[in-house]
């Protein structure tokens, strides 16, 4: 199987930990030059320092605020302009919980612009690299949410379902130069971010932390919560030549809890 990404440029959205963080970590174990993305440079080079090097890879930093749609296009297109970027990493913190009967319009605006107005950007951005060199992967992280909403997260289930019809209409626009568009949607997965929703829940029904996470649990077939470093896996993968063939998919990473197919 052809899964090295020896020479190949990846950029990765929210990599300074969680999910974005074990992205950037399978993506340099199989050769590829990390471009690590997010707000803080001091956990940014932390991070940089944690990825593998063994194959000459090179890798760098990239402070970036995604709620600052005309930075992330300055930098992006500052940064196409000097390598060809032929792994694109959506990846951006979720939108705070809450029902969706109780969200206020900006909520909504902020979380489009941060997922699917930068993602856009980026795309726009390094699209013409890939396509002048032959390879390109673009791979959204969203949620499971695209195919069975989740209770709680009202502007959380909106935005990413805009995100995963956007993916599938690039895809099928992006196809003909060989460029794949795919989403990867975790489910429960120990991070922070599912650490202070657990919280949230914990306190308005007044019961443990542990509780929460045990009947989460008890809603996932293979009785876990996930890790970030297995979602991570599936993005390396879908980022590998051995992934050639497979676009505009959603692949959800959940262990088994969403209940469509």
């Amino acid at each position: 199987m052809k899964l090295s990404l020896k020479g190949k440029n990846a950029f990765v959205g929210g990599s300074s930990k969680g999910i974005g963080k074990a992205a950037a970590q399978e993506l340099a174990l199989l050769g590829a030059n990390v471009i690590l993305v997010g707000r803080h440079a001091e956990t940014l080079s932390a991070t940089m320092t944690q990825l593998d090097t063994s194959q000459g890879q090179k890798h760098e930093f990239i402070v970036v605020d995604f709620s600052d749609a005309n930075d992330v296009d300055r930098k992006a297109c500052l940064l196409a302009g000097q390598q060809t970027i032929h792994i694109l990493v959506n990846n951006t913190g979720g939108p705070p919980a809450g029902p969706l009967t109780e969200a206020t319009p900006e909520a909504f605006l902020q979380a489009f612009n941060n997922h699917l107005i930068c993602n856009h950007l980026l795309v726009k951005a390094f699209l013409p690299g890939m396509k002048e060199s032959g390879y390109g992967r673009i791979i959204n992280v969203i949620s499971t949410s695209v195919k069975q909403p989740l209770d709680g997260l009202g502007v959380s289930n909106t935005i990413r379902g805009a995100v995963a019809n956007w993916a599938k209409t690039l895809a099928n626009e992006v196809g003909p130069f060989g460029i794949t568009v795919n989403n990867v949607l975790p489910g429960a997965t120990m991070t922070g971010r599912l650490e202070e929703i657990a919280r949230g829940r914990a306190a308005k029904a007044g019961i443990s932390t542990d509780e929460v996470f045990e009947s989460w649990k008890q809603g996932i077939p293979l009785r876990r919560i996930g890790k970030p470093e297995e979602v991570g896996a599936a993005v390396a993968f879908l980022a590998s030549p051995a992934a050639a063939y497979i676009s505009g998919i959603n692949l959800p990473v959940d262990g088994g809890r969403t209940k469509c197919l």
